[in-house]
């Protein structure tokens, strides 16, 4: 039997393995060891805010009085994150942008996760029984398990899904089942 992990202790495993994929991205010679890792991180971060956006804020939405104002702030830090996102993509590791770009990302996303592990965390640990903590873990890990897991399992970027759609559309629609 499998182990049953809460949705709190999910996330904020995800957040470590950011700053691991971040700590690679800084550290990795050669710039495409860099740019790969950037891939990576572009997938465990569309996993991760797309599982939160769908399985964790309509929780936050509903337990909270202020539920609404923290899922939208939220859904908002997710925005701007896919906005450096895709500044980010395409662009060479060896461009001075790139490590403008990952290090406005990682300010964006350790932010993000602080505020989370400090703020909503503790609040939901309170509010809710484990045994929902840890269905919404459930459901978390299970849509991370069908969605990309590294940049090869998103389709090539000769293939084309619409126009103008990059690794972060891409890998968004994988994840959220928009290109079925």
């Amino acid at each position: 039997m499998a182990q049953t992990v809460d949705v709190i202790s999910e996330l904020t495993a995800d957040h470590r393995e950011m700053d691991e994929t971040f700590d690679i991205i800084t550290q990795a010679v050669p710039a495409a060891d860099r740019r790969s890792a950037a891939e990576r991180l572009t997938i465990e971060l569309v996993r991760h805010t797309v599982a939160e956006e769908e399985h964790l804020f309509p929780i936050v939405r509903a337990v909270f009085p202020d539920g609404n104002l923290i899922a939208d702030r939220e859904i908002a830090d997710h925005a701007r994150m896919e906005k450096i996102l895709k500044d980010l993509e395409g662009l060479d590791a060896d461009r001075p942008d790139f490590d403008r770009l990952v290090a406005a990302l990682r300010a964006e996303v350790t932010a993000h996760a602080w505020d989370e592990e400090e703020n909503l965390f503790p609040r939901l640990r309170e509010a809710c029984a484990q045994e929902a903590l840890e269905t919404v873990g459930d459901r978390i890990r299970r849509a991370k398990m069908l969605a990309p897991s590294s940049p090869g399992s998103t389709p090539p970027a000769t293939v084309p899904l619409a126009p103008g759609l990059g690794l972060v559309d891409r890998a968004r629609d994988l994840v959220t089942g928009a290109d079925r």
